[in-house]
């Protein structure tokens, strides 16, 4: 698995709602950090205060492994009621990109919440270029840290709209 190939990850969770209320707790930026091991805080930037194409918005982070950081984000697609993209924004470009999608079913709705590394350099490409060798590992080691994270995302809000824990 190589960084330069953007790899993803994707978590799927089925709940019980509509899409309405599905997508009220998908594009409320403040989930993530509510559930998140890594992701502190987030806050909307530029007076935007909700998800439309161009909104800007910071995350502060902390990882043991990492460090302290903040990011800065842009809303790069969204379809109203059905999926929403951002990018994470480094010096040469997006670093990463990262989406919620919803899905209406028979009883309820499917949320998907995804993420795909690069094509920019990100502070992962310190570790890639400070042990290559060790390339996959480092990459398959960062996606398994933002597949839990996702997966605590979906289940909080599954747990809010059903009532469940």
């Amino acid at each position: 698995m190589r960084y330069r190939d953007q790899p993803s990850i994707e978590v799927t969770q089925r709940v019980h709602c509509d899409v309405a209320t599905a997508w009220r707790y998908v594009t409320d930026i403040t989930v993530p950090a509510r559930c998140s091991a890594e992701l502190q805080s987030v806050e909307w930037l530029d007076g935007a205060d909700r998800v439309r194409v161009g909104a800007r918005f910071r995350g502060r982070n902390k990882n043991d492994a990492i460090g302290v950081w903040e990011t800065v984000c842009e809303v790069a697609e969204v379809e109203d009621e059905r999926r929403w993209v951002w990018n994470v924004l480094g010096h040469e470009g997006a670093i990463a990109s990262w989406g919620f999608e919803v899905e209406p079913t028979g009883d309820g709705v499917l949320i998907r919440q995804w993420a795909r590394m690069g094509p920019g350099p990100s502070g992962l490409n310190i570790a890639i270029t400070a042990q290559p060798d060790k390339e996959a590992r480092i990459v398959a080691r960062r996606l398994a840290e933002w597949q839990q994270n996702m997966q605590a995302n979906l289940d909080w809000i599954r747990s809010q709209v059903e009532g469940v824990e």
